[in-house]
């Protein structure tokens, strides 16, 4: 098959991905062979091309955000059959056994392994997952609408209940693109008032038309104070920035993987009034089981752009340079 490859990780407009040859994977006796219809671009997949996150295996095919059709299954599978319509995200296995598996904290697991960095993911004809991993997916939305709820859609989700929002709260999104957007629905689907700061056009255009009480520049402070805030730009000179415009008894929740170094925090300003500092580490299982029916009760979509399978390296780079608003989808023409 063809596949996309990091095989030197670096900057994507010098080098980023390559489209190879590699073996059709064959299904471990727990896995599902998927083909792969469509694969939605996270800038996870920008920090795994450009070496922000440690490379974990040599060569791996990026995307975790994939919509396909099962192809085949191990010994072991029950309850899947071929042709049946399957998402692939980002947490790809947990050992199940340790004390934050017990405890309903599968995210924390040490031995946690995750699609498109410790195993090849969706920039390929075919991918494999762990039967109990694999998200059984609505009939109601297309393949590209669909591809963008399976990280982006769930790791809003995650870092929207992490955040604490009150009831009717008021809440504000550093950053706009494929993840805020479709958190920000479901924010204004459950009652809060939301303030989006971003720093594309496009992007505070779009977060008006979906419903934002305001829109303004990354660094600018929102009209009222916030009960909860999300960062969803790696950019960690915003966190003061966020953390000054909370209210007294807030919470901001930094929702990405990769962040740049947080410069010096004043206590007086920064954090004091029992202002609270979350990070947002994966999803469990439960959040996208949670996040894919609310989606579907409240009409949350996605905001797409797409591109040919064989233009990935493309769409990371316009990813990069934020070129889009919403999220860009890989539609598979390898």
């Amino acid at each position: 098959m063809r596949a996309w490859s990091v095989v030197t990780p670096g900057p994507v407009e010098e080098r980023g991905l390559e489209l190879v040859g590699k073996p059709v994977p064959v299904p471990r006796d727990d896995e599902l062979l998927v083909h792969v219809r469509a694969c939605g671009v996270c800038r996870t997949d920008l920090h795994v091309a450009e070496g922000d996150l440690p490379v974990h295996r040599a060569g791996v095919t990026p995307g975790h955000e994939v919509v396909g059709l099962v192809a085949g299954f191990g010994a072991e599978v029950d309850g899947f059959t071929v042709g049946d319509r399957v998402g692939v995200a980002w947490l790809r296995r947990t050992d199940g056994t340790c004390a934050y598996c017990v405890r309903g904290a599968e995210n924390l697991c040490p031995a946690s392994r995750y699609t498109g960095w410790d195993a090849d993911g969706g920039y390929a004809e075919y991918t494999t997952v762990p039967a109990d991993f694999a998200y059984r997916l609505p009939g109601a939305l297309d393949d590209v609408a669909l591809a963008p709820l399976l990280c982006a859609g769930i790791i809003g989700y995650r870092a929207l209940r992490r955040a604490a929002l009150p009831p009717g709260g008021r809440l504000g999104l550093y950053g706009f693109g494929g993840s805020a957007h479709l958190c920000a629905q479901v924010a204004l689907a459950e009652g809060a008032t939301v303030h989006v700061l971003t720093r594309g056009a496009a992007a505070r255009q779009l977060a008006l038309e979906l419903g934002a009480a305001s829109a303004q520049d990354a660094y600018a402070l929102p009209p009222e104070p916030l009960d909860s805030a999300i960062l969803f730009a790696p950019v960690g000179d915003l966190v003061p920035f966020a953390l000054r415009a909370l209210d007294r008894g807030g919470t901001l929740s930094i929702a990405g993987i990769h962040l740049s170094d947080i410069p010096p925090l004043r206590y007086e300003t920064d954090v004091f009034y029992e202002k609270q500092l979350r990070s947002v580490t994966s999803n469990t299982r439960e959040d996208g089981r949670q996040f894919l029916t609310l989606a579907a009760l409240h009409g949350v979509h996605a905001t797409t752009h797409t591109y040919p399978m064989s233009r990935a390296d493309e769409a990371l780079r316009d990813l990069k340079a934020g070129r889009f608003d919403g999220a860009a989808v890989l539609v598979n023409d390898l």
